[in-house]
């Protein structure tokens, strides 16, 4: 995700508008191929390594035949896909682009990053984090250098940044399955993995269905409109991944905190502890928000020279409103991790993608990246209520209807109608207003708590 967000420059100087939808396209293409070889192993490991840890003969006949039986599915994957990969494109992606050669060296990419990915699992596992950090740096690096001469050597073509990355992935995914044999032989024992295979196959599901809901937007948009909208839009989308990563790594930072309190519950239920961490998230979102509504434009214009591509700064503001929603759905995802309620997850994302994917069908040929904005934003709304309502029984959840809500809604709100207003006519200004609004709403939602805040203890 790094590498997408620190190789804009990069692609931006070397590639037209065209040419960079185009490797989105197939770049989103190889992670659905990564999921479907992993099969969900990087999740079993997890649960399934510690069963057997005590058993060394055991373990290493585990991880060596599950690393065989993605090797199997990934060279089975191959074939059949150079056989139809063709015809599943022109399906699929409306005759836009072509399977051969590079959708065929996407399945190679998808395939090594899908063991680097188990391998990434299998270390945390092991809890071997300094090696975690090497494989990854490693990996990035690779990544970031293989792009770059690839894109130097061949600007404004596929071979570049596919090509690159397809190098930095095989080495490393190479290097990862001699580590692997080394570690634990080579074993093919299928034996071992029908429990394991019980457990991946929800998950699987739930994973394909995930990728529906964060890639398919930009295939449906390239059914629809000409490429360079969709290089526009996934331009608009990465830029703003500064906000994901930052709330990601908050959220991360609690949440094993949040478990720990429900683990020790016997009602299962929030507590005034869960719902501080949550309406603190929502919080900082609002501040994030804002902040990059004003901050990103003039950064991206520094960087990024091309028109076509500048064309991406109208659309931030409104791509940042889908971060004000993300908050809450943190918050009514929480149960499902807590009491390990993950059966009905599949048809729930069923549902929640299925309407998603069909507001972008309705709204799309109509009004644009607009459409599918709003698409994505009603496929929220929908999550939202679908998570909330479906383990409302099982998990007690209370919390401040204004934190969690109507502030982010109201910035939500403010800039949908303000921006096409005034945000090309005065862009400082009403940016500028953006923020001003944030801090009105932080201040009302939080002056009961500024009340007794007292400096001289900060201070101190």
């Amino acid at each position: 995700m790094a590498s997408a967000l620190i190789l804009l420059p990069v692609y931006a100087h070397y590639l037209s508008a065209p040419v960079y939808a185009l490797m989105i396209l197939y770049t989103g293409f190889s992670a659905l191929i990564q999921i479907v070889v992993t099969y969900s192993f990087d999740v079993s490991l997890y649960n399934y390594f510690h069963e057997y840890k005590s058993d060394p003969p055991k373990l290493a006949a585990y991880v060596s035949s599950a690393f065989a039986f993605i090797l199997l599915l990934s060279l089975a994957t191959g074939i059949v896909l150079a056989f139809v990969g063709d015809f599943v494109f022109a399906k699929v992606y409306d005759n836009s682009i072509s399977f051969y050669p590079y959708g065929l060296l996407s399945v190679v990419t998808g395939v090594f990053q899908s063991v680097f990915k188990v391998n990434n699992s299998l270390l945390q596992t092991q809890e071997k984090a300094v090696a975690f950090l090497r494989m990854n740096v490693l990996s990035l690096s690779l990544i970031a250098a293989g792009t770059f001469i690839g894109l130097y050597l061949f600007p404004d073509s596929l071979i570049g940044p596919i090509g690159g990355r397809l190098v930095a992935v095989t080495l490393t995914g190479l290097w990862v399955l001699w580590r692997v044999y080394r570690q634990f032989g080579w074993h093919v024992d299928f034996s071992f993995l029908n429990p394991t295979l019980s457990f991946n196959h929800p998950q699987f599901i739930y994973q394909v269905i995930l990728w529906f809901n964060n890639v398919y937007d930009r295939v449906v948009l390239s059914r629809f409109l000409p490429l360079t909208q969709v290089a526009i839009y996934d331009l608009a989308a990465k830029c703003l991944m500064a906000v994901e990563f930052v709330l990601t790594g908050f959220y991360n930072s609690f949440f094993p905190k949040v478990l720990g309190i429900t683990a020790l519950q016997v009602h299962k239920k929030t507590t005034p502890e869960i719902n501080r961490y949550y309406h603190g998230l929502t919080a900082v979102t609002i501040l994030l928000v804002a902040g990059s509504v004003l901050v990103l434009p003039p950064v991206f214009q520094w960087f990024v020279q091309k028109p076509a591509f500048l064309a991406a700064i109208r659309w931030f503001p409104f791509v940042a409103v889908t971060y004000l929603l993300r908050s809450l759905r943190f918050f009514v995802a929480m149960p499902y991790a807590a009491i390990k309620y993950s059966k009905p997850l599949p048809i729930f994302y069923g549902v929640i993608v299925a309407t998603k994917v069909g507001g972008m069908f309705l709204l799309i040929p109509s009004y644009g990246i607009m459409g599918l904005l709003v698409a994505t934003w009603i496929g929220y709304i929908v999550e939202i209520a679908v998570l909330y309502f479906g383990v409302r029984s099982k998990f007690e959840m209370t919390f401040n209807v204004f934190k969690l809500i109507v502030a982010p809604l109201t910035l939500a709100v403010v800039i949908v109608i303000f921006e096409p207003l005034f945000g090309t006519a005065f862009p400082f200004l009403t940016h500028l207003a953006y923020v001003l609004v944030a801090g009105l709403l932080l201040l009302w939602a939080y002056r009961n708590e500024i009340r007794v805040f007292k400096l001289s203890n900060l201070i101190k």
